[in-house]
């Protein structure tokens, strides 16, 4: 009997509100990516050839429709479980006229398995990754050793992997594992983690947690 594998998120997909349901009504076909199970040809999916960014996890899509807008000569690629999410989003983009971003709907790991081929990203993004701070939870942090092995299969040499959390805990794990993780070196442009770089907003989520008190740490890591 196959295992099933140990999944970093659980779906709480909270209130599905009618413009949400509109977003995948109206702009699915534009925005959507489905599940091919084979690598995509992204030259094709966005019609030109660019830099390629994968966002993983991108909540109600902030950072991704910033970066979007920000970043106009690269391609974003964003995955998110979440259909609220991906429908706020959608509509976002949607309103802005944004061509240069394409999303998945569906678990980030059979995502860079299965549909983005190798060495073919220039950087991976992995804002506030749900924390798991229970001891006996830890086994689903998404940060692990053969995730971050998985990522070096997808990132280019000389690509960039951005982690940035606002558990402290959490934080110490996502150094450990870098700092064991053969691929990876730690940017010396971006070397201090206690600093946000430029190209990250500071979302609704961080302010919030700031005002509870929580700090924020940015790890910064080239492919080797």
């Amino acid at each position: 009997m196959r295992e099933r594998p140990i999944r970093s998120f659980v779906l709480r997909q909270g209130r599905f509100t009618p413009a949400q349901q509109r977003a995948f009504d109206q702009h699915w076909a534009r925005y959507g990516l489905e599940i091919t199970g084979r690598p995509r040809d992204m030259d094709a999916v966005f019609g030109r050839q660019a830099p390629r960014v994968l966002e993983i996890g991108f909540g109600n899509g902030e950072q991704l429709l910033h970066s979007a807008q920000a970043e106009p000569a690269h391609d974003f690629i964003g995955v998110e479980v979440h259909r609220p999410g991906v429908g706020r989003l959608m509509n976002a983009l949607a309103a802005a006229d944004i061509g240069n971003v394409r999303l998945y709907n569906h678990d980030a790991v059979e995502v860079l398995t299965h549909e983005i081929a190798a060495d073919s990203l220039a950087e991976v993004r992995v804002y506030f990754p749900d924390p798991w701070h229970k001891k006996r939870h830890h086994k689903r942090r998404l940060i692990q050793p053969d995730f971050l092995e998985l990522l070096a299969t997808r990132v280019a040499r000389g690509g960039r992997l951005h982690l940035a959390t606002d558990w402290a805990e959490y934080a110490e794990h996502m150094q450990q594992v870098l700092g064991e993780a053969p691929a990876w070196r730690a940017s010396a442009a971006h070397a201090d983690p206690a600093t946000r770089p430029p190209w990250r907003v500071q979302t609704h989520f961080e302010r919030r947690g700031l005002r509870l008190g929580h700090g924020t740490w940015d790890f910064v890591h080239e492919r080797i």
